[in-house]
């Protein structure tokens, strides 16, 4: 049985996806799956409760939608190994068809530049920030012109993030996503202890919501959900690279990181609305005085999660490119070196051009805080819709049972 069942028809024979080193551990999957999900996001939920009208809506929407997200996890593993694809694109376009693979690769590759974009444009606030501190400066007088963002960001991309989105394999990122998680945690864990011991610049009572205005203002909230618990992305990509590759134990490793995730995004929620109630900022972090050095620390742990989040997006918006080297360029070209799209020929100036492209977007483009829940709207998309026709298509393909986790054998991925 190679990618098909008898009397399936409905998928063609594919070749074996395998990982050229030893395989992913369940905790290297574990804490990418949670970097993954842990990105920008996080300074949105305090500003998410108070728009949805306190603690417990805000809290019930979350709880709801990790349902779905789990779920939605679970599915693509299975649709992955049914499917026998290595990249979610590939999954999507290998069980629905080649129309619905082509509407994937273009919401998937949009959706991930414009979130690249978001990461650079996050950290370049915070390197800002972390420069007034350092070097205080009062108008007229201007700030030193190495602090300007566009030096300060471009330096940051060409010295440490375009070597970490290099690597060949995602297996490499497990090493950046567990200092990226616990720098997302320590974001949490200040947040909590603000509002416990009430510096004097937080002193006064903040003014809470005690039920929300509508119905629709507690849903409104959802896209910032969705953005924030995006990592179904990089599922399957994770899911190949697994050394035990289950359904079953996948299922463990998606419940284990979104429980985290929640758990991290419900503190920071939840404390960051209690400390400013309505008057919280959409940026958690610009509630808070800019002298304070417990938050200025913060600043700079939030920023190196960030960075270690960018070269997992870029390595899945990398992989739709290399997809399109694979079909087009790549039977065209004579040298075996330029053929081969995993290649460093090809990986390179593919790693070099987003790079550059997300760069320049997030230097000159205006201001993407209304552009979150555009992203968070095609999230959605990853997240509920392509799961959705995968599993119906790849029931009709192979009916689900004990039979999934022993695929690896039968020349599944």
């Amino acid at each position: 049985m190679e990618g098909q069942t008898p009397g399936g028809g409905g998928l063609s024979e594919k070749p074996v996806p395998t990982a050229s080193g030893p395989g992913l551990s369940s905790l290297g999957a574990v804490f990418i799956l949670l970097k993954s999900a842990l990105g920008a996001g996080l300074l949105n939920f305090p500003w998410a409760f108070h728009k949805a009208g306190g603690v417990a809506p805000a809290f019930l929407v979350e709880l709801i939608s990790l349902v779905f997200l789990i779920s939605g996890l679970v599915v693509l593993g299975y649709a992955a190994s049914v499917s026998g694809q290595a990249t979610y694109q590939g999954v999507v376009g290998g069980l629905c068809g080649p129309a619905i693979g082509k509407l994937c690769e273009a919401c998937f590759i949009i959706n991930l530049l414009m979130i690249s974009v978001a990461f650079l444009r996050v950290v370049g606030d915070q390197l800002e920030k972390l420069w007034d501190f350092i070097l205080p400066s009062t108008p007229p007088v201007p700030q030193p012109w190495y602090t300007d963002q566009r030096f300060t960001l471009t330096l940051l991309c060409v010295l440490v993030i375009l070597p970490l989105s290099a690597p060949r394999e995602i297996g490499f990122q497990k090493y950046t996503s567990i200092l990226g998680t616990l720098a997302a945690c320590y974001l949490a864990l200040v947040i909590v202890a603000q509002y416990y011991l009430r510096p004097q610049d937080l002193a006064r009572e903040p003014r809470l919501e005690s039920s929300p205005s509508s119905w629709t203002s507690v849903f409104s909230v959802f896209p910032t959900i969705c953005f924030g618990f995006q990592c179904h992305e990089a599922a399957v990509s994770i899911y190949c690279s697994m050394r035990h590759q289950s359904l079953g134990h996948w299922a463990l490793v998606s419940v284990l990181s979104l429980l985290a995730c929640c758990l991290v995004y419900s503190l920071t929620g939840v404390y960051g609305f209690l400390t400013f109630g309505t008057d919280v900022s959409a940026d958690i972090l610009m509630s808070y005085p800019g002298s304070d050095g417990v938050v200025i620390v913060a600043r700079v742990l939030f920023a190196v999660s960030i960075v270690t989040a960018y070269p997992i997006v870029l390595f899945l918006g990398r992989s739709v490119m290399q997809d399109f080297w694979r079909r087009g360029c790549g039977r065209a070209c004579g040298l075996r070196a330029l053929a081969e799209p995993t290649g460093p020929w090809v990986r390179m100036p593919l790693t070099v051009l987003w790079v550059t492209a997300t760069l320049a977007m997030a230097l000159f483009l205006p201001d993407l805080s209304e552009i979150i829940g555009i992203i968070g709207g095609i999230s959605s998309f990853f997240i509920f819709i392509f799961p959705g026709l995968c599993l119906i298509c790849a029931v009709s393909v192979e009916p689900i049972g004990p039979r999934v986790k022993y695929k690896r054998g039968f020349g599944f991925c």
